[in-house]
Order: C-alpha cells, then structure tokens, then sequence
C-alpha cells in the first residue's frame, strides 16, 4: 500500500502531534508499506527551527524507511492568533509542489494531519487527481481553540465564513478521525456524518515508558532532591491553552511546604513569562525539553504528575501527554471540568480539579503528599489503563487494518 502522509508536524520534533505522526510514519514502513510524508522543517515546541533545517528550502530526508519532503515554513517567534494563521498559510501554499509530485506516484490512501486545516483543500485535490481515498486527522481543534482562547475573534463575518468552508470541507473526506470520544462528539457536531469517523487516540509504547520504584532516579541526584520531597512533575508544551499559570500560583500558596517541590520541564510560547512569574520561588525549579531517550527517567523523578489546562478548550484538544503520565505509573492531578474527556480518563487514576481553582489544586497535590498509599493506589491504576486503552502497538494495529480496508487492498510485505 502506498500512504502519503501530510501535516505541519513531523519527527524529529519531541513531544506533541510529530512525534505522533512520526511513530505512525515510521510503524507503516515497518510493516512493508510505501511511505511518504510531506511536512515543514521541525520548530516545536520551541517555535523556533532546529539549525540544521532551513525554512526557506525544500528537502527530502529518509528516515527509517519514510520518505520525507520538507517545505518552507515561516515560524513567529510570539505565535499571536493572526501569525498562527499565518504560519499555518505559509505551509499550505509551500506544500503545493511537494503534493503536485506525489501524483505520478499515485497513493492509495492520502491521510492530512490538523493542524493544519488549511492544508486539507490541496491533500483533497490531490486525491481527486490521483484517485486515492482521503482521511483527514483531527488531532486539535486549531481555530476552535483559539477563538475559545481569544486568540482569534469568535464572532465575526469571517469566522463565520469559516465555520461554513469547515462543515463543507470535513463532508469532503472518506474518513475523518479524531483522538477521543469527546472530540469524536464535536465531529458529529459540525456535521460529520457517523459513518465517516474513526476513533484513532495518541498511544503510549508501554515498553519504553514503564514504572520505577526502588533506583536512585539521575534526574532527582542531578537536581539535588532528597528522597523526602515529592516532586511535582509539568513535562510537556508550555503554551496559553495549558493554563500552567495556575501552577505557579499553586506553588506560591505552598512555598513555605518544604516537602514539596514543583518541576516544569520543556518549552513553549509562554516559557519566559512562567520564569518571570517563579523567579523568587524557591520551590519551583525548570529544566529544558529533555531528550527521547531520557523520557521514562524523566517521568518517574515524580511523585504526582501535573496536567493543567485551560476550561475553554476542553474537548478541543486531548492533550498527549497524558497517555506517558499515565504509563510511568504515576498518579495525576489534572484540571479539567466534569464529563470532559480529561476528567473521564483521569479519575480513578488521580484527582480532578475544577480549571482556575488554584486553592483547589494546591488542595489536591496537599492531599497526595499526605497520602503515599493513595499515591501508590492512583498510580497503579493509571499503568493498567495505558496498558488497556494506550497500547501503541494496538491502536497502530488497528489503524493499518482500517487504511487495508477502505483501500480494498490485502496486506503488503
């Protein structure tokens, strides 16, 4: 089977919807497919290219057996709502010639990544020229978010006028999957028929993100933390929709818990203004985005992990990050409103906190530091329910069998 793969993001990026469109590129090769991608020079979640990429070139990489086409990319350095829409434009318009090439090669199956949508219209034409089938892959709720966040206004004529190229652009596809029930609902709202979805959640390799109890953890000897202290673990994108302000201010209501220790680990949009906010905070402490291959040490330096968020974007997105929080067998503390998706898959495995209650959450992770063995209780828990609904191996399984069967085509080795 030929697959051509399209979205803004791709591997080498860590953490978010590349890395996830890169284990998926990288499984379908691994299983004897053709595979190509055409992507952007990686940014995330820095907002920043990588030095060894150029945004201003086309290039072609293979990697793990993946063909991989990059297009230029203008990245802004404060990823207001209009420069978002810009960013995303300009790769859109820059991928036309890398998808105009992919029509002598003739894919069985093109599948478009959101963000970003505008890219969608020009996988569609590709698919009507080629005769391929069209998935579309909704991973965030780009313009949703962002006009629930205030970054684009909610209403006027144009956003109007794009709701309506929405609901007729969505119609276009054959499949249109999304990463959790909740969103799957949203679908189906903006008028996706039931019979064109597929639920295709972010996964977890449970063989490499795995429980650790009873080492020294380097993470804990770099940073000088006793064995004492519980540490509070944010690994993850530092962006608006994550709300990790309320952090900081849960940190400040108990700086003077000496047992307690707060740790922010990656990047983002809103990295420096969190510093600025704990700069006279003894008990938080930052530390950059930390390589692949340091992930599962990084996650088990926690005692509790941390999933905050905002209340308008829920059900707009689900943030990825949980499904390796959840695997480390730790307990979390998410905020998240009743019935959301969040609040759905975290409680039994940790607690939930109404979003904006900063006494609350400072409540919650009291409570946790108080209660080892509810720790213990929450955190084995949430290692069975990665193992049960997170299995990388399972939903890449299953999402091969999907791509065969609307093809008609039989497994190829």
């Amino acid at each position: 089977m030929k697959i051509l793969i399209c979205g803004i993001n791709f591997t080498p990026e860590l953490t978010g919807i590349g890395k996830y469109t890169g284990e998926m590129a990288v499984y379908l090769a691994a299983q004897g497919h053709q595979v190509r991608v055409v992507t952007a020079p990686p940014y995330y979640p820095q907002w920043r290219l990588r030095q060894d990429y150029n945004g201003l070139q086309y290039r072609r990489d293979n990697i793990d057996g993946v063909e991989v086409y990059r297009c230029p990319l203008w990245v802004p350095r404060n990823p207001s709502g209009v420069k978002r829409l810009i960013h995303l434009g300009s790769y859109a318009l820059s991928s036309i010639p890398s998808l105009l090439i992919q029509v002598k090669w003739r894919p069985d199956v093109v599948l478009s990544v959101a963000p970003a949508l505008a890219n969608a219209p020009f996988v569609l034409c590709l698919t009507r020229l080629t005769g391929a089938k069209a998935w579309l892959h909704i991973q965030d709720f780009e313009v949703d978010a962002a006009m629930s966040l205030g970054l684009l206004p909610a209403d006027s004529i144009v956003m109007r006028a794009f709701s309506r190229f929405e609901r007729w652009l969505l119609g276009r596809f054959d499949v249109v999957s999304t990463i959790s029930p909740r969103m799957m609902d949203r679908l189906l709202q903006k008028g996706v028929s039931s019979k064109q979805t597929q639920l295709l959640p972010n996964w977890v390799d449970t063989q490499k993100i795995y429980p650790v109890f009873g080492k020294e953890n380097e993470f804990r000897k770099q940073l000088g933390i006793s064995t004492d202290k519980v540490v509070a673990l944010y690994s993850g994108n530092m962006g608006r929709k994550q709300g990790l302000e309320h952090l900081i201010a849960a940190a400040r209501q108990l700086q003077k818990r000496d047992d307690i220790l707060f740790v922010l680990c990656g990047e983002g949009a809103v990295k420096a203004e969190l510093l600025t906010q704990a700069r006279d905070l003894s008990n938080v402490r930052f530390l950059p985005l930390q390589p692949e291959k340091r992930l599962n040490e990084l996650l088990n330096m926690a005692d509790i992990h941390l999933l905050p968020q905002q209340a308008d974007v829920a059900d707009l997105v689900m943030p990825s990050k949980l499904t390796g929080m959840m695997a480390s067998g730790r307990p979390v503390i998410a905020t998240a409103l009743p019935k959301t998706q969040v609040s759905n898959v975290v409680t039994g495995s940790g607690i939930v906190v109404i979003p904006g209650d900063v006494s609350g959450l400072a409540e919650a992770i009291k409570r946790m530091v108080s209660r080892p063995d509810e720790r213990h209780n929450f955190g084995k828990a949430a290692r069975e329910y990665a193992e049960n609904h997170f299995s990388k191996e399972k939903i890449l399984a299953h999402f091969e069998k999907v791509l065969l069967e609307i093809t008609g085509l039989g497994r190829t080795k």
